[in-house]
This record gives structure tokens, C-alpha cells and sequence, in this order.
């Protein structure tokens, strides 16, 4: 087997967004990088995760949002042109060709080496490329791993045999099955159970638990379960599915065991049941870790357990917050402390250290599109009560504000406010309703920059936006709790 030998100051395993932007922010800082991705460059994201299950969904919000307009309700009233949707998702997922990510890396200067990765000692990884060759790279200063995870499918008989969904199925699906079971409560579940159902499927979502969305607010994971059903689909809570098997040959019937003793038949069941990191096989082992381990890091995002300051876990791998905007934020924290460490500059600890990675701790922003949307970033009621922080809860009814008449008729949601009750700063919000992803920023804002209430009064939103929402929740906040501010 033939063997190359190369040597860069930076080695970045996995090609994502996460670890494309470790690879520019040390190329920026004047070091020379390689990015092996054993894939596709862009990694999940592009093309089985966000973007593509984005572009299910807009088409399926956009129509539920018209419904709800005078004058344009009856042109809407048809089912989706599902040929457009999938088209549509096909573009969006650049019909899974990474073509134009490999022009970006090319104008950054970042060298790309297709093929899996393996540590095999401090600062060495070995290459195995897709024609059998071996690629041994040196790194002079680090590796960062950015390899982020894969569906954790469970422990059930017979799940090896029906070739179940995960995302990566659902979200790539060139057809629309006639009968769908989702196994699930999180935001995968359900914003695929919404997006197949409107696309025709007849979908039953099988919840564990006794309800959705268990790390968000209770109500908004009641106004989407509501509206799941109200669309058409069978939510049933408390139900486990105990094993799968397949009849009728390779195209039959998907027959899943439930806990209640009944049996569910469907044609295709997605398994939106957890996520682990794909460490498997990085040849952790060679460095003192436990592969398959998620890694535990600091906050530039150095491996905890493995001398000499090099290896970082970057992005999904060290799960402090699984979602494409966090890693990335991780990755320029993380590429900024690389670069000046190689250089020998003085890290900021008020830029790039502990003091101000706190956005994956204090102000992690998350939205879940489905219909109606759920936007909330910082604690939530009951992260708040479990850790001992003593808020004031703000509530307020979405549905009295004028730009939420002027959106919708019929308009339903709700916003959350949690105060620090000692310090007078936002410590939580959430909102539920029809476009509220886009009243997620300022509220992350609110929460990142602990902004006091008294200066929020002077944030005045605009009339009629559902924006208004800010000024309704501090007078809320002042008549109910009055306190002054």
C-alpha cells in the first residue's frame, strides 16, 4: 500500500461547518491547515440535516401561515406540489454534491484530503483515502476533532432488519410513504413529522415520554403537539416501541410492537431517538481516550485527559450544545485560541477564553420549525428551579398583539420572559407561534449581553410587529411582579 508522508501546523478532522470554520480561522491566522473529510465537505448539515429539512419545511409554513390570511386563504386551500417541494430540497442540498464548498476551501487556502482519519499518537493522524492509499499527516500544533454525530438508534429487537429512517433517509427521501411512524418527542421528530405529514404522508409520532420537546418550555411543546394533531397526526404519548420486523419481503410492512401490546403498521419508521458522537473509530485509544466517549474539553475547547495542549473537540463531539450555530461559534473561539497559541500570543480571555465562551452555557439559542414555530434561547422554568436560580416568570399572550392580528387571523402563542430576580437581566425566553424564529435574536441578545431591564425600555419596538411583544412583557413584568426598574 503506497504511503505519503505531510506535515501542517493544523490537522482538522471532519469537513462540516464546524470544522470549516476552525480551518479558516487558523488559516486566517497565518497557519498552514488540511481538512480530511471522509464524506462530503459541509458535512451534515448541508445535506441531511438543516438545509435539507429546511426546505421541507418552509413550503409547509409558508402554506399554514397564507391559510391564515384574508384574501389569499382560499388560493392555498390545495394540497403542496410535492414534485416542487423535493425539487426544491434537492437544490438546497446542492443534490448532494460538494463541489462549490471545495471552490470555498480552495479560496481560503485550506489543503482537503478525502478519506478517513485515525489518531495514532500525539499530534499524528494516518489517512486511509477511498482508492486504498495512506496519507500519514504531522501536525506542528493541533488537531481539532469536528466530527460531529450520528443517529442513536435503540436497543430494540429486530431494528437491524427493517432499515429504518434517520435523518439522513428522511431528510433525503425521493418519495412520499403512504404510512410514516415516527419514533421520537425532539425537534427532529417533530419537524419531519410535520413536514411528511403536509406532504402527504399519514404519520404517527410514538412518544417515550409523556410529552414533546421535554428541554423547552411545557407550553410550547403543547401548542406544537395541538397542532400536530389538529394537521392530522396520531400523537401518542407514553408508548414505547419494544421491537420492529418487516413482513412481506423487502418492500412489506414495517410492524412495530408497542408497550400497550398493540402493533403499529407503517410503511417506512424514522428513529429520531438521541444523537452519539462519532468518535468510534478516531483511534482515541491512541491518545488515552475511549473511543466512542464523547470529549470533554475546556472552554477553547482543548480535550480534557490529553497532555501537551493539541487535540480539540470541536463543535457535536463534545455535546455542550448540539445545533450547526454552536459549533461554529465553538470553532471561532476555538481556531482564535489555536492560532494564538501556535504564535505565541497572548490569549484574551476577555475574547477567546472561559470567561466568554458563554453563549454554550448561559445563551444557547434554538428555534424548531414547525408549525407553530418555537424559538427560546438562555434557562427555561424548570433549568432555573433544578439549578437554584431565583427568577420572576413573565408570560404574555402573543395572540393581543397587533402585528400578531395584522399576521394571522386566529393568530396563537405565547412569549416567556424569565428575570434574574436579583440582578434585573433577562435570563430565559421563550416564544411559541407563527413566525417567532425571528424574535430570536434580540432575545439572545437580551440574554448574551445580560442586558439590564431598565435599558430594555429603551429598546422600543416597532408598531404593528409582533416585536411589540418586548415592550408587553416588561410592563407585564412591572404591574404583576413591581418591581422597578
Amino acid at each position: 500500500m503506497d504511503e505519503v508522508s505531510r506535515a501542517y501546523d493544523v490537522v482538522v478532522v471532519g469537513g462540516g461547518p464546524v470544522g470549516e470554520n476552525v480551518a479558516d480561522r487558523t488559516r486566517a491566522a497565518g497557519l498552514s491547515t488540511v481538512i480530511v473529510e471522509r464524506e462530503l465537505l459541509g458535512g451534515e448539515c448541508s445535506f441531511w440535516a438543516c438545509e435539507p429539512s429546511k426546505a421541507l419545511l418552509r413550503p409547509v409554513v409558508a402554506r399554514a401561515d397564507a391559510r391564515r390570511v384574508p384574501g389569499l386563504d382560499d388560493a392555498v386551500r390545495g394540497p403542496l406540489d410535492v414534485e416542487a417541494v423535493l425539487a426544491h430540497r434537492d437544490r438546497m442540498a446542492a443534490h448532494w454534491k460538494d463541489a462549490d464548498q471545495v471552490d470555498w476551501l480552495d479560496s481560503v487556502g485550506v489543503d482537503l484530503i478525502r478519506g478517513h482519519a485515525r489518531l495514532t499518537g500525539p499530534k499524528q493522524v494516518s489517512v486511509v483515502t477511498p482508492d486504498g492509499h495512506t496519507v500519514r499527516l504531522a501536525a506542528r500544533h493541533a488537531v481539532a476533532l469536528c466530527t460531529g454525530t450520528g443517529t442513536a438508534l435503540p436497543r430494540i429487537p429486530g431494528i437491524d432488519t427493517v432499515r429504518p429512517w434517520t435523518n439522513r433517509e428522511a431528510t433525503a427521501a425521493d418519495r412520499v410513504p403512504g404510512r410514516l411512524a415516527v419514533v421520537g418527542g425532539g425537534v427532529v421528530a417533530v419537524e419531519l413529522a410535520t413536514a411528511w405529514q403536509a406532504l402527504g404522508a399519514q404519520v404517527t409520532l410514538l412518544v417515550r415520554g409523556e410529552g414533546l420537546l421535554r428541554t423547552m418550555e411545557p407550553f410550547a411543546a403543547e401548542l406544537v403537539a395541538d397542532a400536530l394533531r389538529e394537521a392530522g397526526v396520531d400523537v401518542r404519548t407514553g408508548t414505547e416501541v419494544t421491537s420492529v420486523r418487516r413482513v412481506g419481503g423487502a418492500d412489506g410492512d414495517v410492524r412495530l410492537a408497542l408497550s400497550d401490546r398493540g402493533e403499529l403498521a407503517a410503511d417506512e419508521v424514522l428513529f429520531a431517538t438521541g444523537r452519539a458522537p462519532r468518535t468510534a473509530d478516531l483511534g482515541l485509544e491512541n491518545v488515552g481516550l475511549t473511543p466512542g466517549s464523547w470529549l470533554t474539553v475546556d472552554d477553547t475547547f482543548l480535550v480534557d485527559g490529553v497532555d501537551g495542549g493539541w487535540l480539540y473537540g470541536v463543535g457535536d463531539v463534545n455535546r455542550r450544545a448540539l445545533m450547526t450555530h454552536q459549533g461554529k461559534y465553538q470553532a471561532r473561539i476555538a481556531g482564535a485560541a489555536i492560532g494564538a497559541r501556535a504564535t505565541g500570543t497572548p490569549l484574551d480571555t476577555t475574547r477567546w477564553g472561559a470567561h466568554t465562551a458563554t453563549a454554550d452555557h448561559l445563551a444557547v439559542p434554538q428555534v424548531v420549525f414547525t408549525t407553530p414555530e418555537v424559538a427560546s434561547v438562555g434557562l427555561t422554568t424548570h433549568e432555573a428551579r433544578r439549578t437554584g436560580r431565583r427568577v420572576d416568570v413573565v408570560d404574555y399572550d402573543l395572540a393581543r398583539l397587533a402585528g400578531a392580528q395584522q399576521y394571522a387571523v386566529g393568530y396563537r402563542g405565547r412569549a416567556r420572559m424569565l428575570v434574574d430576580a436579583d440582578r434585573g437581566t433577562v435570563a430565559g425566553v421563550t416564544f411559541a407561534g407563527p413566525g417567532v424564529g425571528e424574535l430570536l435574536h434580540s432575545a439572545t441578545i437580551a440574554v448574551a449581553g445580560e442586558v439590564p431591564l431598565d435599558r430594555l425600555w429603551h429598546a422600543v419596538p416597532a408598531f404593528p410587529t409582533i416585536s411589540e411583544v418586548w415592550l408587553r412583557l416588561l410592563e407585564t413584568y412591572r404591574d404583576d411582579v413591581g418591581r422597578r426598574f
